[in-house]
Order: structure tokens, then sequence, then C-alpha cells
């Protein structure tokens, strides 16, 4: 049934004996998969696998995430059930935040990709050049190679 298959559910229950299909243009599981596997999420998760991290520390750990894409994407996360927020009440107020057992399950998923991803950048790069080669005339590719190598460099191990 088509219904079934885009997750056209009326209840919890209903929804839990559904077959989602991410390619079915109204399956709710493409949001999900979107807040996962965009810019900030990934990362994001791949960050919470480390352990419980406020607001600050988090957004220390991913580098170049800005406050305003954090905290929509920890929003999204946290509605997804991948993460959950922790609010102390203490003063100042500390709000925490740690993966789910959902969350550290996606989120081990993910680090094996990025991990491949890491392993396999000598060839991505010697492919990248012998594309951008390939494009006679574009000055503009060399450039975007040449950075790429250099934020590779310059970053650590995991």
């Amino acid at each position: 049934m088509d219904s079934e298959r885009t997750g056209g559910a009326s209840s919890t229950t209903d929804a839990e004996n559904l077959a989602f299909d991410v390619f079915a243009r109204a399956c709710p599981s493409r949001g999900t998969l979107e807040h996962v596997t965009g810019k900030w999420g990934g990362l994001i998760l791949g960050a919470l696998h480390e352990g419980t991290f406020r607001f600050n520390e988090l957004r220390r750990r991913v580098d170049g995430v800005s406050e305003k894409m954090l905290s929509q994407t920890l929003h999204a996360l946290e509605r997804d059930g991948l993460v959950h927020r922790e609010a102390q009440p203490t003063n100042p107020p500390r709000v925490d935040y740690r993966l789910t057992p959902l969350g550290s399950a996606v989120a081990e998923r993910l680090l094996a990709l990025i991990y491949l991803v890491e392993d396999r950048m000598p060839e991505v790069l010697t492919a990248q050049e012998r594309y951008d080669t390939g494009r006679a005339g574009s000055g503009g590719a060399a450039a975007a190679r040449d950075a790429g190598r250099s934020a590779v460099a310059g970053r650590g191990g995991r």
C-alpha cells in the first residue's frame, strides 16, 4: 500500500508497523535523513558520540558551525529522538546534550562513513585532481583543490 510506504500513519502504533521508503516523496524518513546527513547534523552526532557536551563545548568541537545553525540542528535532532537535551536547574542554567540510544546507533553508522571518507581521502584528492585537469581552462578548480588539500593537511587525527 502506498500510504503505508509513505508513513501516512494516524498513530504511533500504526507508524511502528509501516514500511518507510525514503525514496517516496511524502515519506517522513526523508526529513530525518536530511537532519542526519545535512551539513551539520552528521558532525554534531559524531561529536556527541564522544560524550555529553554543553552548547558552547559542542560549538567549539564542531568547528565552523554558527550558534544559530547549532541551535536549529540540535532542535531538529532532539525532535527526531536522536539527541537528549537536559537543562539543569542551576544558576546560571546548565544545559547538556547527549545522544539517545537511537542517536548513538545512527552516530556509529555515520562515524563508519566518516572514517571511510577520511581514510580514502588520498584517492578522492587524486580523483579531484584528475577531474580538474580534464577541465582545461578552469583556474578556479586548482584553487579549490589546493584549498581542500590545505584543509586536510591542517586537520588532526580522530
